[in-house]
């Protein structure tokens, strides 16, 4: 198989592209030959020297050369109009997001592409394989409290009372933004700040079977500092926490986004964010303030009356690129050596090895008939 690795064209700050260790080990899996973008890994500042040292098959060409190949990875999930631009028996390995994005799968499945979803690819008890969850809490958090420093006058005084959290949800993000919080999402600072005698944060958990308690939430958040989405809803018509809940907040109050929903109104019902009225936020601005001109910028539908500084992402790791590749790289390996040992093969998700299984239960083909059953 001829593989090929595009850049991500979003916005201004994704800079993320695989590293030269990940090309090689194209190599080693048997991939003939490996076309990246011209510029690739530019924004890391990886010249193209050492992608070609890391393999002999490498080449430089243009962006749509590289979608020509026969195995397609890249990242986030290129736009509608590139999808339907590939050719059919394509195989796309991509942040497909199948379980939000259903429409999607049925566009890739009609157009013969055979996608596997980098985020559906799970072990035998439903864990993902391929994630950065770690940064996701840990950046996320570690942003929303770089704003509490700079608005709190008494941040580092050691006469300030316990700073607040509630974090909504108790899963794999949720894990890791709660030990974040306590933290400070940074370390060196929470020693800085021991050592200082400052008291630290305290940390309340709300899981889904909580949320739906109106009482509880609202006494919760009319004692919160930083409110953290960190849900993984099944009902994306019916936010976590409705825009006139968030007018208990304290007025100096932050808003942490971490579960990249997004608002959707060509759906009916429409898609509403966890937290609603805030931000879709991506890799360019991540930080709103009240007035920011976001708010303006959504549409009219979404009720944003009440407000408070919020952070929102769609990709948090990217925050850091080189680590998060890292990360993906190596989760990949195994992913890429069974693909392309064998791409002709429909993996069978209740048989064969335990790779087979995990990429099986990520195709498009086979998430689209169980999702149907």
């Amino acid at each position: 198989m001829n593989v090929g690795l595009p850049r991500m064209h979003k916005e201004a700050g994704e800079r993320r592209d695989f590293l030269p260790r990940f090309v090689s080990v194209l190599e080693s899996s048997g991939a003939t030959a490996i076309t990246l973008e011209e510029g690739y890994g530019s924004g890391m500042d990886i010249p193209a020297a050492a992608y070609e040292a890391a393999s002999s098959r490498v080449r430089f060409a243009s962006y749509e050369e590289t979608l020509a190949q026969d195995l397609v990875v890249v990242v986030r999930c290129p736009e509608e109009r590139v999808l339907r631009a590939l050719r059919p028996g394509t195989m796309l390995l991509s942040m497909l997001h199948f379980p939000t994005w259903p429409a999607r799968a049925r566009l890739l499945a009609d157009s013969s592409v055979r996608a596997v979803s980098m985020d559906g690819i799970v072990d035998d008890r439903g864990r993902r394989l391929v994630e950065a969850i770690e940064s996701v809490g840990w950046n996320g958090v570690g942003a929303a409290f770089r704003e509490i420093a700079v608005a709190h006058p008494m941040f580092a005084h050691p006469e300030r009372r316990p700073l607040r959290v509630t974090c909504l949800g108790a899963g794999a993000v949720g894990g890791h933004a709660i030990r974040a919080a306590t933290h400070y999402g940074d370390p060196q600072l929470r020693e800085e700040l021991v050592s200082k005698r400052v008291p630290g944060v305290e940390v309340t958990v709300a899981d889904f079977d909580l949320t739906w308690h109106e009482d509880y939430m609202v006494s919760r958040l009319r004692e919160t500092d930083l409110l953290i989405d960190a849900t993984a809803r099944l009902d994306f018509t019916r936010p976590v926490i409705r825009n006139e809940w968030i007018g208990e907040l304290p007025p100096d109050a932050v808003l942490l986004d971490l579960s990249a929903d997004t608002y959707d109104f060509s759906l009916r019902p429409p898609k509403i964010k966890g937290i609603e009225g805030i931000p879709e936020g991506n890799l360019d601005q991540w930080v709103f303030h009240p007035d920011d001109p976001a708010y303006e910028r959504l549409d009219p539908r979404v009720n944003t009356g009440n407000r408070r500084l919020a952070l929102s992402c769609y990709a948090w790791p990217g925050l850091s690129p080189r680590q998060c590749m890292e990360t993906y790289g190596s989760q990949l390996e195994p992913v890429v050596g069974l693909i392309l040992a064998d791409p002709a093969k429909r993996w069978e998700p209740e048989g064969g090895s335990y790779e087979q299984r995990a990429v099986a239960r990520a195709e498009v083909t086979t998430w689209l008939s169980t999702a149907a059953a």
